[in-house]
C-alpha cells in the first residue's frame, strides 16, 4: 500500500535519529541523573557533618557564647557574721549597703549622669565617664555604697530622666566602737575577706556563701523586666562571741598608751586575762591601730604574741616553782647568798650593789628579786637538768595555741644546748626570748592549781559554748600555794608594791628584763622590757593582769608597777570582782 509505505518512511528515520550519534537518548539520561544525585548526596553530607559540629562538637561553646550575650551574672555578698563581746555588744557587723553599676549601652547622656555621680559619690565627672561610655553592658561604679546615699543617685537620676545606672544590694563591715579593739578584732578588705586579727583568723568562720544573680538581657544588654532566669541566694556567715569586754578594753588602751609616753617606751603591752580558763578580757600593744589612716602596719601586731623578748625577772617564779614542785625547798628555807654569783667568765650581782654574802629564805629573794640567788637555785639546788625539765614542763619556747594570728614559739635551749651559764642565767630571765603571753599562761597556772589553760578570745560560735583544750600539769596544786606565798611578798613589801591595789590580795612579779644588741652578744645599756604580772585575788584568782613597757630605760617598780595597778583597778571595778574581805 504505497499510502502506508509513505507514512511509515518518517516514523521510522525519526525514531533512527533519537538514537544517533550526539543525541539524548534513555541511557545519557539516566547517567545525568546519577550525577545529580551523587552531588545532592555529597551536599547532604556536608550539611549533615556541618550540623553534627555546630550542635554535638561546638554546640556547648556556641551556648555558652550566646547565653553570655543575652545574660550578666552578678555576684550577691553574703553577709558577714557578727562579732560580740562577752556581754553581748556588738564589736562588728555587716551592714547593708548597694553596689551602684552601669549598663554603657543604655547611657544616653553620659556627662549628666557622671555629674550625679560625682556629687554624691566623690570626685570629678571625669572620673566616670569613661565607665560610662565604655564598649560593654555592665561596669562597676562603687561598691559598699551606703543606702541613703544610692537612694539620693536614685532619685536624681531619675527627677532628671538619665538612665543606665542600676543597683544590687550589698553589705560592708563597720565597728560601733571604732578603733577600739581595733588590734584584737582587725579589719576585712573590699571583698569582704579579714586581713588582719580575728577577722583574719576567724574567716572561714565568718565569711558566708556568695549567691548569684544570672540577670536576662535584651538587645544592647538592656536588662528585661522580670526576665531574671536564675538567683542562688547567699549563704550567711556564722557569727561568734569573744571574751573580750569591750569597757575594760578600752581602759586597757587608754592606760598603756598614757604610760608609754610617761615613761618614753617603745612601746608597750596589757593583757588581762581569767587564769582559770584562758578567757582574754582586754589586749593590746602599742602603736595602736587606727584603720581609717592606716599608715603603719606594725599597729596590727600583738606583740605579747608575735615579739620574743627576754623578759627578766618575771621568769624567777618559774624557777622557784620548780623547785618547790620538787620539794627541794619551802618559801622559808634559807641559802646563803653571795654579793657576786660566778657564771662562766661573768658574774651576777643584785642592784642594790650589795658587796657582802646574805642569809636569804626563799620568800626574801623573789621579793627582792635577786639575781645571784637565782642563778645559785637553778645550778647548785635545782640542777641544771631538773631546771631544763621543769621549763619544759611549763611549756617555755612552745607556742600557746592562743587564736591569734602571728604567734611565734621564742628561742629556749633545750638541755642537750646547755652549757655551764644556761641555767644560771635562765634562772632570772636572761638568754631566753620568748612572748611574753608564755609569762602570762604560766603565771596564770600558778593561779590554777598548776594546770595549763590555753589563752583565747572565742568563747561561743552561732550560740554555742567553745571548750579550749587544758595544757597539762605544770607543777602541784601544793607547789602553787608556796609559789604564791612567795609572789604575795613581792607585792606588799617587794618590788610590786607600787602595783598594790587596796582592799585586793594580788600575787604577782616584776621583771627588768636587759635586751641583746641586735646582732651581738651584749645588751643595751637602760634598754629594758620592764613589766609586772600577778592576779587577784590570791588565793581564789578571778583576773590575772600583765603590763609591760619595751625599751624603757625604767625599771619596772618604777614604770610597769605603775601600769599595772591602774589596769588591775579599772579589771576589778568593770568585771566586779569584790576585794578580798
Amino acid at each position: 500500500m504505497p499510502g502506508a509505505s509513505y507514512d511509515e518512511a518518517p516514523r521510522v528515520t525519526y525514531r533512527a535519529g533519537r538514537r544517533g550519534p550526539g543525541g539524548q537518548g534513555p541511557a545519557d539520561f539516566d547517567a545525568c541523573r546519577k550525577v545529580l544525585l551523587g552531588l545532592l548526596c555529597v551536599i547532604v553530607a556536608a550539611v549533615a557533618l556541618r550540623l553534627f559540629w555546630l550542635q554535638v562538637v561546638d554546640g556547648p561553646r556556641l551556648a555558652s557564647e550566646a547565653e553570655s550575650r543575652r545574660t550578666n551574672v552578678v555576684t550577691l555578698t553574703a553577709r558577714r557574721g557578727t562579732i560580740y563581746d562577752r556581754n553581748g555588744k556588738v564589736l562588728a557587723m555587716s551592714v547593708e549597703c548597694q553596689t551602684i553599676y552601669a549598663n554603657p549601652k543604655v547611657v544616653e547622656n553620659a556627662s549628666a549622669v557622671a555629674q550625679v555621680l560625682a556629687q554624691n559619690l566623690g570626685g570629678v565627672a571625669s572620673d566616670y565617664v569613661g565607665d560610662l561610655t565604655a564598649d560593654t553592658t555592665f561596669r562597676y561604679i562603687k561598691r559598699q555604697v551606703d543606702q541613703d546615699v544610692a537612694d539620693k543617685i536614685k532619685q536624681e537620676l531619675s527627677d532628671q530622666g538619665l538612665a543606665g545606672i542600676y543597683y544590687l544590694k550589698d553589705s560592708k563591715r563597720v565597728y560601733p566602737y571604732g578603733s577600739t579593739g581595733a588590734q584584737i578584732l582587725g579589719f576585712v578588705g573590699s571583698e569582704g575577706t579579714g586581713l588582719s586579727g580575728l577577722e583574719y583568723y576567724y574567716n572561714d568562720i565568718l565569711t558566708g556563701t556568695d549567691g548569684q544573680m544570672i540577670m536576662e538581657t535584651g538587645l544592647g544588654g538592656t536588662p528585661i523586666a522580670g526576665g531574671t532566669s536564675e538567683v542562688t541566694e547567699a549563704q550567711d556567715g556564722t557569727d561568734i562571741m569573744l571574751s573580750i569586754d569591750i569597757d575594760l578594753q578600752e581602759e586597757a588602751e587608754r592606760i598603756i598608751a598614757e604610760g608609754v609616753e610617761t615613761y618614753q617606751s617603745e612601746s608597750g603591752s596589757v593583757m588581762v586575762s581569767d587564769p582559770k580558763t584562758g578567757e582574754i578580757y582586754a589586749a593590746c600593744s602599742t602603736p595602736l591601730p587606727d584603720f581609717s589612716n592606716l599608715t603603719d602596719s606594725s599597729s596590727l601586731d600583738l606583740k605579747l604574741v608575735s615579739q620574743s623578748y627576754e623578759p627578766g625577772s618575771v621568769f624567777k617564779v618559774i624557777t622557784t616553782s620548780i623547785g618547790f614542785d620538787l620539794g627541794l625547798y619551802t618559801p622559808d628555807t634559807v641559802y646563803n647568798v653571795p654579793a657576786r654569783y660566778t657564771l662562766g667568765d661573768n658574774y651576777v650581782q643584785d642592784d642594790d650593789g650589795r658587796d657582802y654574802a646574805e642569809d636569804m629564805t626563799v620568800r626574801y629573794m623573789l621579793q627582792h628579786s635577786s639575781n645571784p640567788a637565782m642563778a645559785l637555785l637553778a645550778n647548785e639546788v635545782i640542777g641544771p637538768k631538773r631546771f631544763a625539765e621543769g621549763v619544759e614542763k611549763f611549756c617555755i619556747g612552745q607556742k600557746t595555741g592562743i587564736d591569734f594570728p602571728g604567734e611565734t614559739a621564742g628561742i629556749v635551749k633545750s638541755y642537750d644546748e646547755y652549757d655551764g651559764t644556761t641555767a644560771g642565767y635562765m634562772a632570772f630571765g636572761q638568754s631566753v626570748a620568748i612572748p611574753m603571753i608564755q609569762i602570762i599562761r604560766a603565771f596564770a597556772a600558778v593561779g590554777n592549781q598548776g594546770t595549763l589553760t590555753t589563752p583565747h578570745f572565742l568563747i561561743a560560735k552561732a550560740g554555742e559554748k567553745v571548750d579550749w583544750p587544758s595544757g597539762g600539769q605544770a607543777i602541784s596544786s601544793e607547789a602553787c600555794e608556796k609559789e604564791i606565798d612567795a609572789m604575795r611578798a613581792v607585792m606588799t613589801d617587794g618590788t610590786g608594791k607600787n602595783g598594790a591595789v587596796d582592799g585586793y590580795d594580788i600575787a604577782g612579779k616584776t621583771g627588768t628584763g636587759e635586751q641583746a644588741k641586735d646582732g651581738s652578744d651584749g645588751y643595751e645599756g637602760y634598754y629594758y622590757v620592764a613589766s609586772l604580772c600577778g592576779f587577784a585575788n590570791a588565793d581564789d584568782p578571778e583576773v590575772l593582769v600583765y603590763a609591760g613597757l619595751n625599751g624603757t630605760s625604767h625599771l619596772a617598780l618604777g614604770s610597769a608597777a605603775h601600769i599595772f595597778h591602774d589596769v588591775m583597778q579599772q579589771s576589778v571595778a568593770i568585771l566586779g570582782i569584790a576585794p578580798a574581805n
